[in-house]
Parts: structure tokens; sequence; C-alpha cells
């Protein structure tokens, strides 16, 4: 009898001391206007969330990371698929690249390709806003020099009209999920998941959990489940889920979903993404994307794409 007293004390003892086995106690707080969840795993291990959240708002890490790909060589294997309102497929593309980097300058060799459908026009541009938009993070045409990963100071900035307006648009979406995106209609500042209009729509919790082998910050934003008829349509984000390093605060993950209706325009957008590092810097590991886009004067389009990448080198 006394060694199963001595067993459930030491059990408890284990629990006890132990963040990720005591059963959730969450606590809120204010800050700035904004309610904020606190796992009891922040709570009692002391972190300073306050800091923790203002630096995961100011975030610059994962826009940093793309723009790392464009200062390194890496291979990647693509895929893009275009598909009608009815879900079959029209459009496609699966290719291995290179990425090569000498110098301050990159390009790019193709090693394998195949092409399906009206992907591309004649002169080798593409029919669809989806594939211009991955081409124009993951490949290279011709040779580009004099480009860095310096995001500080740095203002994305939309700018141009048809495919290329929608493109930076959809760009924006990307990389600054949760912050206001100019030149959308009805929607442009319903993105912000931080400002007042925001607050009484969306619940955020900041939580301490184990993801990839190793214990994380995790950053959800849902909107509220006592959401009225006329409130659900300011809803833009439909769930966004982020984990930092906790040494770094660096993005190593996101999975988010947005999505509006707003008569002559509407979208539904879902992305995943996975980082890792090389060299010491944050760089993206696996994306995959799937959107469905109608704009008034334009024709739907449905798509998603998947970039691996691998093989990270430094060049010459």
């Amino acid at each position: 009898m006394k060694y199963k007293i001595l067993i459930a004390a030491f059990s408890m003892l284990f629990i006890f001391t132990n963040p990720l086995m005591v059963s959730a106690q969450d606590t809120s707080f204010m800050d700035d206007g904004v309610s904020f969840t606190l796992s009891d795993a922040i709570v009692r291990n002391h972190f300073d969330y306050k800091a923790i959240l203002q630096k995961i708002k100011e975030d610059t890490s994962f826009y940093k990371a793309f723009k790392t790909l464009r200062t390194i060589g890496y291979s990647s294997y693509n895929h893009i698929e275009m598909k009608d309102k009815q879900g079959k497929m029209v459009a496609s593309l699966d290719s291995k690249t290179r990425q090569n980097h000498t110098g301050n300058c990159r390009t790019m060799d193709v090693l394998e390709e195949r092409v399906t459908g009206d992907l591309r026009k004649a002169d080798g541009s593409y029919n669809y806003t989806t594939p211009s938009l991955y081409a124009s993070l993951f490949f290279t045409k011709g040779q580009v020099c004099g480009e860095t990963n310096i995001v500080a100071g740095k203002k994305r900035v939309i700018s141009g009209s048809g495919i290329e307006k929608s493109k930076e648009q959809l760009k924006m979406l990307f990389f600054n999920p949760g912050k206001k995106i100019a030149g959308i209609p009805f929607v442009g500042n319903k993105l912000d998941l931080y400002d007042e209009a925001a607050h009484d729509l969306y619940d955020y919790k900041l939580d301490y959990v184990e993801y990839q082998g190793q214990l994380v910050y995790v950053f959800e934003v849902k909107p509220k489940e006592d959401l009225g008829f006329f409130s659900k349509n300011d809803v833009v984000v439909d769930q966004m889920t982020t984990w930092f390093n906790p040494k770094t605060l660096e993005v190593l993950g996101r999975n988010y979903s947005l999505s509006y209706k707003a008569g002559v325009y509407d979208f539904n957008v879902a992305m995943e993404v996975e980082m890792t590092y090389f060299n010491g810097q944050l760089v993206p590991r696996t994306l995959r994307y799937k959107g469905n886009w109608d704009v008034l004067l334009k024709k739907r389009e449905i798509g998603l794409f998947t970039a691996t990448l691998f093989d990270f080198n430094k060049g010459n």
C-alpha cells in the first residue's frame, strides 16, 4: 500500500512540475484594448508575454525568409494546378528547378518539366494569376543581380494594374496576413487583426507547445464563437496559427485561411508554410497554397500549388 502511495506522490510531483502535463488553466489579460488568452504554461513559467506579443505583431522574419531565398542557391520541386468550377484540372505544371547564386546574381536551371493545358501563352507568360505569382516567388528568368534580404525600413507597396496588381495583393496576403492591404475592394481594412474594429471579432491566444520535436510559442487567432450575423460579415481571417522560435521569435511555421464575399468580389485562400534553417538563416522549406478568387470583370480563378525546397547552398 505504501508503495502505491509513493508512486502516486511522485506522479503528482511530476505532473505539477511539467508545464505540458498540467491541465490548462487559461488566463485572460488586456493589452491596448485587446483581450489575449494565455495558457497555463505561459503564466506559470513567467514568460514576458507582453514583450512576446509585441514582437509577434511586429514580425518581419516570415517575409525576410522568402527574401533570403534570393541570396542563396537551392533546388525545388514545383507543382501547380488550375481547376474549373467543377474541380476538374484544366492546366498544370510539374517541374524540378535549381537556383544558382554566383557573386551577387541568381539564375535558374529547369532540370525537369511537364506542362498540361493552357497554363502558358505562346510567348511563355502565364494565362493565370496563380502560376504567375508562383513564378515571381520561386522562378528566375534570365539573370537577376543586386538583391538582399534586408527588410528593416522596407514597406511593401501595391503598384501596377491587372495581373501585376493582383499578384502583389496576393503576395501581401502571403507575407503579411493580418495586416491592411490597399486596393482590395470592401476588405482591405478588415484584414488588420490588431486594429480597434478587430478586437470584437477575434480571440487571441498565446501558448507554449511542442512543434516538430521542440518546445515553441504558438499564437492563434480565430473568430469569436458568439458573433452575430452582421459581425460575421466583417470576419476575413477564418483562422491563423503561427509557431515561433522561443529564442529568436522567428516564424517556424504558419497555417492560415482567409475568406470573404462582397457581391462583386470574393476569395477563399488557405496556406501552410514550414520553415527551416540554412547557414543560420531562416528559409521556407515547404509551402502549400489553395485559392479561389473571383474579381469583377475577371474570370474566376481556382488554383493550388506546392513548393518543396531542398539542397540549400551558399552559391559561389
